[in-house]
């Protein structure tokens, strides 16, 4: 083992799971305290602030050193309630592992799920505590199954002797090098267990009651035995988690040392390091300098911000918890307003995900909260740190708006003795990916140093969009030309023209209003499943297939965020009691409701004089402003894509095709960082049956044109020339998706079959299914399962004129139904046929029509009565001879059923 580490470990827990009892154990236990306080006698440690010891919660992150053995530990106390989880998040980047805590009497709750996640998306190693084993009831064996269920099939018990087989058996089946060694010694080493920990492949599990200072010391032990330091390098780095105030009012960069040394006096930036101030509660020692693997809070810092990254640091990603509601703050009649705005700036600072908004145009102050809790805190906050008590008006969901189509924004400021001249690009982004900042342009063109000053003003706000005014998302902007003048030009101008590119852009392109979309998890008694079905899909939600867990049944899916708030009020009411809901945000996604959204807003981008979307330009010695659709007629430079049929089979976006890949400079990377919605393999699947439908899709390059006026809307979705009235309705697709099994079973003759041969079941099936597509023209898929078959990776192919389909290993029919159901249902008109109960329910739910087989087995009996009528019984009377003159699959689709029809007549005359 290493003589010394330096390790910085996060505690963090669903509310009331115990977390801060557990702080307090483990600092009595490791004597930095004499006792051990207790949130109910408002005495622990850690709960410094007096908010804190009144609502008996832990609100801001908090620090604690003390040392284990020869490892000195920098304890990192979260809060734990919901509304505080942005700040619980900050301190995620700096955390070396994290103590994940669990409530052994409710086990894993759904702001846990959210917490694995994020563990996960910062790659930090997790130890687990299962907390309060002494209540009754609480069984450790069921629980380990419900972790390794619900979080990750490697927790594994650590609780018990490390040599047991079982658990070196274990061991050893979570990493393929160690299985080798173990297979071949009949054991496993430390260090492979420290390395397999280190990496997120073994997760330890230990059990045992913090308020009894059970299993503390044992849990303890375990760390220490099992973490390992991190490697810095020589240069210097840090990472800003977080900015506060002392008593006496000064600001306080909170960070870790990621790489060499900080001493005092040092210069970061433009800013001198005052005093390092090591915290450990309330109290603080200072220190001359600081090594890598400390965590500190630096005086004499002004211009940082949390999330940045100093010296060869990087900056922070971006968070994925923030606030989907905004207040507007209201203030007593005798405080000035602005005063109070610049206040609120700073607390903003501590509290970034505040987002403190001012709306010249109202005069008023809004902020964006995660909840009724925050709310609470921050009327008490502003009342202790700035003697007002302000209240807050009716929340508002906060929505985003992204563009569906890349377009070339221009902005252009040239006032009497000012120029400057923008050109940017602006491309849709992945859901979830925030903005991406880059620049191809020549340097030839514009300067690095002017090419810089436009990246930052792109970073330095939140741009508006165009339909609502709110804030846009999930872009890539890309400076691709631009032009200065030699002696007229300053820095301003370049933040106007950046900023009039942006809004003409927008003005262009075809804007998409996003909403906040919740993740839930509903627990509810299995007899109020329908219930619970009908309420999601009022709240334009969707599901996925309820699971059975004793007599409850359990629902996951997502839903809009405001359909779905208070909804645990209707689950407690219905369920008397019983029932659970568990939400965490997933993200944006287009709105259910975008039209009646924007003209309950209100927003008109042309009278937004804060935010111009036209450009201004001089003749005869003075400056004239022109409208954003005129602009092109006015510009210097010309457009940098000309030609919009430009195929482009290639996922590179339109930038990287200008400048080249290499020479994007992204100051945001958060598209790498979002999972794709579906696999490859599925995706792959749907679209060889389109394209053997529909042939091969064409992409087409998106490009302009030069043009005296544009041809788009400004906003798409809010002109009234795009209004769903005025669009031509288009044919839909129709889609039969047929439950193969289920439809063999559920009609006599082919479940008579299937007990001979169900080879023969299924090819009969096929032809009775290729015969009713023939007429019917629809596309049809047909899905049998394979999901038992070991190492099954699903087939997809073609009989006659059908789609077959054989699921993978561990995906049901139902799966890839309700899956493909999703994925082409805005497409057209979708039908599938099944008997199975609980698939109707949930088909109903994502919007398709449903068929039992009862029914598709008298609609294909009717459309072959209808084949006869139309082309047998009239090539009869009319002697056309249609059989001898039809050719290909119509030919023989209907020699076929004359063959049939023979015989039904022969029948017919023997029995008569």
């Amino acid at each position: 083992m290493e003589k010394t580490k330096k390790l910085a470990v996060g505690i963090l827990a669903h509310v009331d799971a115990g977390k801060t009892t557990l702080a307090e154990g483990i600092l009595y236990k490791t004597g930095q305290i004499r006792k051990a306080g207790r949130v109910d006698h408002k005495d622990a440690f850690l709960d410094t602030e007096e908010l804190e010891k009144a609502r008996g919660i832990t609100i801001f992150s908090k620090q604690a050193v003390l040392k284990l053995n020869e490892t000195e530990v920098t304890l990192l106390d979260t809060p734990g309630h919901v509304d505080f989880s942005a700040e619980m998040e900050r301190t995620l980047q700096v955390m070396d592992y994290a103590v994940l805590l669990i409530s052994g009497a409710n086990g894993v709750q759904g702001h846990v799920e959210t917490l694995w996640r994020l563990l996960a998306r910062y790659e930090i190693p997790v130890f687990l505590f299962i907390n309060k084993m002494d209540q009754p009831g609480t069984d450790a064996e069921k629980l380990l199954e419900e972790l390794q269920s619900r979080l990750s099939e490697h927790c594994l018990n650590f609780s018990q002797d490390l040599q047991n087989a079982e658990l070196l058996e274990e061991l050893a089946m979570c990493d393929e090098d160690v299985l080798e060694q173990y297979l071949e010694t009949g054991s496993v080493e430390e260090d492979q267990i420290r390395t397999m920990i280190a990496e997120r492949k073994v997760f330890p599990c230990c059990f045992g009651s913090a308020l009894k200072m059970e299993g503390v010391t044992e849990f303890l032990k375990i760390l220490d035995r099992f973490t390992k330091t991190p490697e810095y390098g020589g240069d210097f780095g840090a990472r800003v988690f977080k900015i506060s105030r002392d008593t006496a009012g000064n600001r306080l960069t909170h960070l870790k040392i990621t790489g060499g040394v900080l001493k005092v006096k040092q210069m970061l930036g433009e800013e001198k390091a005052d005093q390092i101030r090591i915290y450990s509660g309330a109290g603080y020692t200072m220190v001359q300098e600081a090594p890598a693997g400390t965590i500190c809070a630096v005086t004499g810092l002004n211009s940082t911000f949390s999330g940045q990254g100093i010296g060869n640091e990087t900056e922070a990603e971006k968070p994925v918890l923030e606030p989907v509601l905004t207040y507007r703050i209201e203030l007593p009649p005798d405080c000035d307003v602005h005063q109070m705005l610049g206040k609120l700036r700073q607390l903003e600072e501590e509290i970034p995900e505040l987002h403190i908004v001012w709306n010249e145009r109202l005069a008023e102050i809004h902020a964006q909260v995660m909840g009724e809790v925050q709310i609470e805190i921050l009327k008490s906050l502003i009342h202790e740190r700035f003697g007002e008590w302000v209240e807050f008006g009716a929340g508002n969901i906060v929505y985003k708006e992204t563009i569906r189509s890349t377009v070339e924004g221009v902005g252009h400021f040239e006032p009497l003795r000012h120029y400057a001249e923008v050109h940017l690009l602006l491309e849709p982004a992945e859901p979830g990916s925030g903005l991406q900042i880059g620049t191809v342009c020549s340097e030839d063109t514009l300067d690095r140093n002017w090419q810089r000053l436009i990246l930052t003003h792109l970073l330095e706000r939140k741009h508006p969009g165009v339909l609502t005014g709110s804030e846009i998302t999930d872009m890539k902007i890309t400076l691709v030309k631009g032009r200065a003048h030699i002696k007229h030009t300053e820095g301003g101008d370049f933040r106007q023209a950046t900023y009039r590119a942006v809004r003409q852009g927008l003005k262009k392109a075809e804007s998409v209003l996003l909403e906040p979309v919740y993740a839930f998890r509903l627990e509810i008694p299995s007899e109020s499943t329908g219930r619970a079905l009908n309420d999601i899909q009022r709240m334009y939600g969707s599901f996925e297939p309820p699971e059975m867990e004793g007599d409850m049944t359990v629902i996951t899916g997502t839903a809009p965020v405001v359909t779905m708030q208070d909804y645990q009020k209707e689950v407690t009411a219905y369920s008397r009691g019983r029932g659970r809901v568990f939400c965490t945000l997933k993200g944006y996604e287009p709105c259910h409701n975008a039209e009646e959204v924007i003209a309950s807003i209100g927003y008109d981008s042309e009278a937004d004089v804060e935010n111009p979307t036209g450009s201004v330009f001089c003749a005869h010695g003075a400056g004239f402003v022109v409208p954003w659709n005129e602009v092109e007629d006015h510009m210097h430079l010309e457009y940098t894509l000309e030609n919009p049929e430009e195929e482009s089979d290639s996922a590179e976006s339109a930038a990287d095709r200008i400048g080249g890949a290499s020479s994007v400079q992204k100051a945001k990377k958060a598209s790498d960082r979002v999972p794709m919605a579906a696999s490859l393999q599925e995706a792959k699947e749907l679209e060889e049956i389109f394209t053997r439908t529909y042939g091969k899709v064409e992409r087409k390059r998106a490009g302009f044109e030069r043009r005296t006026r544009p041809a788009t809307s400004s906003s798409g979705i809010g002109d009234p020339k795009y209004a769903k009235s005025n669009r031509p309705k288009e044919p839909q697709e129709e889609y039969l998706l047929v439950d193969g099994y289920n439809i063999i079973f559920a009609w006599d003759d082919l479940n008579e079959l299937a007990k001979y041969n169900i080879e023969s079941a299924r090819g009969k099936l096929m032809d009775i299914l290729s015969n009713y597509q023939g007429y019917k023209k629809m596309t049809l898929i047909l899905v049998f399962d394979a999901y038992k078959v070991k190492g099954n990776q699903g087939e997809v192919g073609m009989y006659h004129n059908i789609h077959v389909v054989y699921t993978k290993e561990a995906e049901t029919a139902d799966q890839y139904i309700e899956k493909t159901v999703h994925r082409i249902g805005h497409n057209g008109n979708v039908t599938v046929a099944s008997s199975d109960g609980l698939e109707q329910i949930i088909i109903m739910g994502a919007g398709a029509h449903r068929l039992s087989a009862r029914d598709l087995r008298t609609e294909i009996e009717h459309t072959n009565g209808q084949i006869r009528e139309n082309y047998l019984e009239k090539e009869q009377k009319t002697k056309s001879y249609l059989l001898e003159n039809a050719s290909g699959e119509l030919g023989d689709f209907l020699k076929e059923l004359e063959e049939e029809r023979k015989k039904e007549s022969k029948k017919s005359k023997g029995k008569a």
